[in-house]
This record gives structure tokens, sequence and C-alpha cells, in this order.
């Protein structure tokens, strides 16, 4: 298929000619925010400080591919998050975080068949580190807000691989770990909604759109509009 073509309501595929089998791959990698979480944590976060509008609208065109600079959109929103305590974090996870349908399904079902699971976040760690556990998720990585005497600084702690992850920095997560792995880049899926996932899903044999900015569905092999992340199990059947 080399234009998109609708299988049913909802899910569309291009770039192949024959459906895959699930036990092909070997690795899965999710972006976090809007594709395995129903939220934007950044913008839920700065709604504690009465900021949410400006920092939504960041995010919105950081997501869009209208700002082109991941890391500095993502500097200018974290500048704004400043004060927010570690309360009112946990407030958002606990109150707005909620985990995305068919996220526990499709990752029983890759697990299943012998796959990897990678969360790999523009987000941060408060939040992925949770959602890992939560899913069950084999790898993760993700941004580490700096937090002194219980408040964000409106910075980052700098990491063994660096400070900001961004479209790079996820496209060489998922090469690094298929690396460590010993699996072959042909052997992966990822799986996001934004701009900054484009990288991975260029990098990786199957790439699918969840719920995503148009510039993503446009690239995406399998972009699925409708419904849960478990309907990528209609396109790439175990």
């Amino acid at each position: 298929m080399t234009s998109a073509t609708e299988l049913a309501p909802g899910l569309a595929v291009q770039g192949f000619t024959a459906a895959p089998s699930l036990s092909q791959f070997k690795l899965i990698a999710f972006d976090m925010d809007s594709t395995l979480i129903s939220i934007e944590c950044v913008d839920e976060i700065a709604d504690a400080v009465g900021r949410k509008a400006e920092v939504a609208a960041i995010t919105e065109a950081a997501m869009r591919g209208e700002i082109t600079d991941f890391k500095d959109s993502l500097r200018r929103r974290l500048a704004l998050l400043k004060g927010v305590t570690l309360e009112d974090m946990e407030r958002v996870y606990s109150e707005r975080l909620q985990i995305n349908p068919g996220a526990a399904e499709l990752i029983a079902a890759c697990q299943k068949v012998g796959m990897k699971v990678l969360l790999v976040s523009g987000g941060f760690t408060f939040f992925a580190d949770r959602v890992k556990a939560r899913l069950n998720i084999d790898f993760s990585r993700s941004n580490l807000l700096e937090v002194v005497d219980g408040q964000l600084t409106g910075g980052l702690v700098m990491q063994s691989w660096g400070d900001i992850c961004d479209g790079a920095e996820k496209c060489r997560t998922l090469l690094e770990v298929a690396s460590l792995l010993g699996i072959a880049p042909h052997e992966c899926i990822a799986m996001g909604d934004g701009a900054n996932d484009l990288p991975m899903m260029g990098a990786a044999g199957l790439s699918v759109a969840y719920h995503a900015k148009p510039k993503v569905r446009e690239h995406a092999m399998v972009a699925i509009n409708e419904g849960g992340l478990d309907r990528l199990l209609e396109v790439v059947r175990p």
C-alpha cells in the first residue's frame, strides 16, 4: 500500500502490502504523554500555578512540529513551572493521569510473543517511572525534574545520557536498546503522537501514530485515529 487505506473506521495503513505478524518484531517503543497516558503532564503541572494555557500553547505547537527546537520549547515551559510543589505533582498523578484504553492489552500481547517494551518520553521520570511499573514495561527513559526544598526549580537534572530527551534522543534510545538486545531496527515498532516521535518512528520497522497530529499521521505506516492502543492488533496480528 503506497497511500493511506482505511481498514476500518478510525484505522488506516500505508507503506506495506501484507500485514506483518506481531511475532516478527522484538521491541516496541512507546511515547508516554497522550500516547500511553491521557494527558500532557507538563500542561497539567502548569495548571497548579495558573499557567496551563500558556504552557499548553507551547506544547501544542511543539507537538505539531511548528516549534522545531523541542529542547528550547521544553526549557520555556519548565521555566514557567518554577515553584510547583511535589504535592502538586502528586495530585496530577492521582487525579488527572489515566492510562489510555488498550495500553495494558497491547503490552500484554507484545510480551506474550516475547517482545520487550520501551517507554521513551520527553516528559518526566516522576510520572514515567510509575507508568513503567503499572504497565510492567521493561525499559524507560525520560527527563528528571530538579527539585529543591520540595519545589520545582524550573530546571532538569543531567543524567548519564544527557538532560533532555528530545526526538533525536528518543531515536538514539530506541536504537541503543535494540542494539543491547541484539535486535535490528526493522524488528522494532515505534508508537507516538507528536513531532518529536517522528525520528524514532522513522528508524523503526513499523511506525504507529496514535490519535496523532496531522504531520505524524502522514508519516506513519499505521494510524489509529479512533479507539484504543490495542487496535494495532487489528493490523499486526499475534
